[in-house]
């Protein structure tokens, strides 16, 4: 059985954890059941791995991959279906 992540709303954020419980894993708000605007991924040492943008559930514009150290790996453009 697959453990489901551990989450909370704090000021509008949904905030998700990782397996540790205590570590956070994403940050981003949630409209209508869909991920909305800027949404931030993190390692387990609290380093940013992603960062991007959704409209309506869907990725658009840029999105940063960070390496470990938390500085920008690389850079994609998603174009809104």
């Amino acid at each position: 059985m697959v453990k489901k992540k551990k989450s909370e709303v704090i000021d509008g954020y949904t905030i998700k954890y990782h397996a540790d419980g205590n570590s956070i894993w994403s940050k981003g708000k949630i409209v209508d059941g869909q991920p909305d605007g800027y949404w931030e991924w993190y390692r387990t040492d609290g380093t940013i791995k992603r960062s991007g943008h959704f409209e309506e559930g869907e990725p658009v514009g840029e999105w940063i991959t960070y390496d470990s150290e938390g500085e920008k790996y690389k850079t994609t453009n998603r174009e809104k279906k």
